[in-house]
């Protein structure tokens, strides 16, 4: 919990709820911190692979918490915007980083080659093929925590409160 309270500045609902089962909340540290820290992806591109699972698993917690994220490290609007609402991202590889992300989730990894051709074709390498894994693992555990708990979204996040627009 020391951990969160340092990277924060808070502890999160999501890291209070994940406590109760420490294996689970160490997992999920220790994949979210891999991915922001050991990965060649920008910051801005992990945002990207982040959203992406966040809006395709309805995440009620984790879309205003990254988007939060996102407004604290001045990232453009547009771009955050786009993956609020789904629409296309005005940046090309970032499209085709959020296009490779949801083709992942939506295939359960198996995309074909052509797909993964697209997105080396992008700009991005067989490294960040696989490094994307590393960001969607970190999301698996979070999404679908937030789904069973209900996770209530902290003070700092609730004015990016979010619902999928399918939903509205």
């Amino acid at each position: 919990m020391e951990a969160s309270l340092k990277g924060f500045g808070m502890i999160p609902n999501l890291h209070k709820i994940l406590a109760e089962a420490p294996a689970t909340y160490e997992a999920y540290n220790t994949v979210f911190n891999l991915f922001m820290k050991n990965t060649t992806l920008s910051p801005i591109e992990q945002q990207v692979v982040f959203m992406t699972a966040n809006f395709e698993n309805n995440c009620h917690y984790c879309v205003p918490g990254h988007t939060w994220m996102m407004h604290s490290a001045k990232m453009p609007e547009e771009v955050i915007e786009a993956l609020r609402e789904g629409t296309e991202i005005p940046d090309a590889k970032l499209q085709a980083l959020h296009d490779y992300a949801k083709a992942l989730l939506d295939k359960r990894g198996h995309i074909g080659d052509e797909k993964l051709q697209d997105f080396i074709e992008a700009g991005y390498t067989k490294r960040q093929a696989l490094e994307v894994l590393t960001g969607l693992s970190a999301k698996l555990i979070s999404n679908f925590t937030n789904a069973l708990a209900h996770t209530e979204p902290d003070d700092a996040f609730k004015k990016y409160a979010w619902i999928h627009p399918s939903q509205r």
